[in-house]
């Protein structure tokens, strides 16, 4: 390529830039329409087609199977027993160190999955008469899972059954160490299987069932339920567990972005309905903090996967999982309160941290640069970041950015004087897109790495600081193995076409009546083309979010839509294809449905622009002729005065609209013009005097920019 067609590139992406800075970066994928199926489910089944549509895209195309998705617990389920095939051990050993009186411990993890699944396992041992007590390893000095000094401890206090949670599957060396020391042990886990599993005496993970197993997509808290009431069965002491520990699970399930299917799907239909009159103190003191609306029938997996769960995995995070457990299971009303509002501080604590730590690394990879399209993974490390919240911030960079993410920060040691110094370590987390397996990218550079581990779509490791670049070349060339350049867009899934006209309480009922939506069983996304965006701004304290009034092409009626973290984007442009979830919104006593944008992108086959009068749009004094309708159209949307505006200019005249959707047209020449928004409700103002005139000039300076 000679350096002038470089030179024609370089203006040419210069001269689409103001569109490109106000869309987000975004590919499409549209499932295929299926009408007559849809037809056919929708007939059989009494749901809108729209709806029957969703389900086919979940492979439910039967009114058998519409019926078992709608109602499972319709459905019988295999026994656990017959399917966990260490369970009836590990139901021998529990019983028998309770009949002895021995020492049970439980050892947890620092995140929401595995402080509930600790505290279920504490409220059922106890209920069960068993001698227990639990440890979970520091997240800043101990890191994931258990480790020798945990089970050295537990020796030397005479504990003589070890029962991990959410952790343990990896952990070969200290299981070992606890079978040479004498100690029986069971672990509960669900994380992917390392080549050799550790000694235990018994193991429950579902990754060892087959896939068509109902059991498969179980959390660690999902594990340690079956546990808890298999054992319970068997003691005949199940009366009074039920329904405390099935909160906890619905609670960490959610937490933990289990899949919703199979059991879980089951089981939380029940326990969404149990948590607003939830028995336990605890899980009450955390609604009433987190501002969840106690008068629900039923929770949603959005207010624990956006309200209580945060509050939670927090305290995993920068503070002492201890807190959690107390909350969790504690039977005194004020204890409850006290540890529920420690939990909002340190969520709000945790909220400030990851929004700076973001800031700080959009401005590296950004400044620095970061050659992240090139390399097609975005490593980013630096100084002084809380490793308990990075995750979060890969998460945002993954929505950013579209690609897998790598975030690190150097861990601190403490040099003792007069010994060799500790060589520098990196420590970190990773987050994925659909097309790349971050467990099997970190296998790809292990040699390089200390300790990992993870799952497809994320991961924790650390390696020395001299190997970064190594590390960042190796997890590169597994990224040219799996990826395209077309996969580098954040990924926006989509069920159906759908008018806005289409989007009522009815459809929105049916779409609540198949609840829970989640991961593996996504909330259902729509998409309209050809939708007039009437006003917008940005909200919030720093204007993060964005707030519209919608219209679709050929219709009247508008809709109110929000996008979440939009408020860069502000002003889109005026002509979009947009992709929505729909949300009900309560505001002074009235409730509409409005959308929640997650995806927009330039209409392919926009409206003809419309200059000649309408009954929506004013016209001026001087009306143009039918040739003037052929004529180019100049847009632009700029900000004048703090507000947004949109302005299109043809040979004759000249049109401003606001974000209230007042309009302002007048002809060339003309010293008057015509302001409001309807021809019969116009009136005429003078055009050379403020504020008009100054009005006039900014929509003309746009209009050359953006049009030059």
């Amino acid at each position: 390529m000679s350096p002038h067609s470089r030179i024609n590139d370089r203006q040419i992406e210069q001269d689409h830039s103001p569109i490109r800075k106000r869309l987000p970066n975004q590919r499409w994928q549209i499932a295929p329409a299926q009408a007559e199926k849809a037809q056919e489910l929708s007939l059989a089944t009494g749901l809108l087609p729209l709806v029957a549509q969703v389900m086919i895209n979940r492979d439910i195309a039967t009114a058998e199977d519409a019926q078992a998705y709608i109602e499972p617990e319709s459905q019988d389920l295999p026994s656990p027993l017959d399917e966990f095939k260490d369970l009836a051990i590990s139901v021998e050993l529990i019983k028998n160190a309770i009949a002895d009186e021995e020492a049970i411990a439980i050892c947890g993890d620092y995140d929401a999955d595995g402080m509930t699944s600790t505290a279920l396992l504490l409220r059922a041992l106890k209920h069960l008469g068993a001698n227990v007590d639990y440890a979970i390893p520091s997240r800043m000095k101990d890191g994931y899972g258990i480790n020798n000094r945990i089970v050295e401890e537990f020796a030397e206090n005479g504990v003589g059954l070890i029962l991990t949670v959410d952790n343990g599957i990896s952990a070969y060396e200290p299981i070992a160490r606890a079978i040479e020391l004498g100690l029986s042990v069971i672990i509960t886990d669900h994380h992917d299987l390392p080549e050799k599993l550790p000694p235990a005496d018994a193991i429950l993970n579902p990754k060892l069932l087959s896939d068509a197993s109902p059991y498969k997509g179980l959390a660690g808290v999902g594990v340690a339920y079956i546990l808890a009431i298999a054992t319970a069965q068997s003691l005949g002491k199940l009366k009074g567990l039920t329904n405390p520990i099935m909160e906890l699970f619905t609670l960490g399930t959610i937490a933990d972005l289990a899949p919703l299917v199979g059991v879980n799907r089951r089981w939380l239909k029940r326990g969404l309905r149990a948590l607003p009159n939830s028995q336990l103190l605890g899980i009450q003191a955390l609604i009433q903090v987190a501002g969840v609306d106690e008068a629900q029938k039923q929770l949603k997996p959005d207010d624990i996967g956006f309200r209580l769960g945060p509050r939670i995995n927090a305290v995993g995070r920068i503070g002492d999982p201890q807190m959690v457990i107390e909350l969790l299971t504690t039977d005194d009303s004020g204890i409850a309160l006290e540890r529920a509002m420690q939990c909002e501080q340190i969520n709000q604590k945790r909220r400030q941290l990851c929004e700076q730590i973001e800031q700080e690394a959009i401005a590296l990879v950004e400044n620095t640069p970061i050659p992240w399209k090139r390399d097609r993974i975005l490593v980013v490390v630096a100084a002084g970041w809380h490793h308990g919240v990075i995750g979060i911030v890969a998460s945002r960079l993954v929505e950013r950015y579209g690609v897998p993410v790598f975030i690190g920060t150097y861990e601190d040691h403490e040099e003792i004087e007069e010994q060799p110094p500790t060589p520098r370590m990196i420590r970190g987390s990773a987050r994925s897109i659909d097309e790349f397996n971050v467990f099997d990218a970190l296998n790809y550079c292990s040699d390089l790495l200390g300790k990992y581990g993870g799952h497809r779509a994320a991961g924790g490791f650390s390696f020395l600081a001299d190997n970064l670049e190594q590390v960042t070349q190796r997890l590169s060339e597994f990224a040219h193995k799996c990826l395209e350049v077309e996969h580098l867009k954040p990924l926006v899934k989509i069920d159906a076409q759908a008018s806005i006209g289409q989007v009522d309480y009815e459809l929105y009922q049916q779409i609540e009546s198949l609840q829970p939506w989640g991961i593996g069983n996504s909330t259902p996304v729509f998409w309209t083309p050809n939708v007039r965006v009437i006003e917008q701004r940005a909200i919030g304290k720093t204007q993060t979010h964005l707030k519209l009034t919608l219209q679709e092409a050929g219709s009247a009626s508008q809709i109110k839509a929000l996008a979440w973290r939009w408020g860069e984007y502000c002003p889109l442009p005026e002509c979009l294809d947009i992709a929505y979830k729909l949300k009900e919104n309560h505001w002074q006593g009235n409730t509409n449905i409005e959308l929640e944008l997650v995806g927009v992108k330039l209409s392919q086959a926009p409206q003809a622009p419309q200059v000649q009068p309408s009954n929506n749009i004013p016209a001026s004094n001087n009306p143009p002729n039918n040739s003037d309708v052929q004529s180019n159209v100049q847009k632009a949307v700029f900000t004048h005065s703090g507000r947004i505006y949109v302005c299109s200019k043809t040979t004759k005249e000249l049109r401003i609209r606001n974000d209230r959707g007042n309009v302002l047209a007048l002809s060339q020449g003309d010293r008057t013009g015509l302001l409001g928004k309807s021809r019969e409700v116009a009136k005429q103002v003078n055009v050379t005097q403020a504020p008009y005139f100054q009005l006039i000039k900014a929509a003309l300076q746009a209009i050359k920019k953006d049009n030059c």
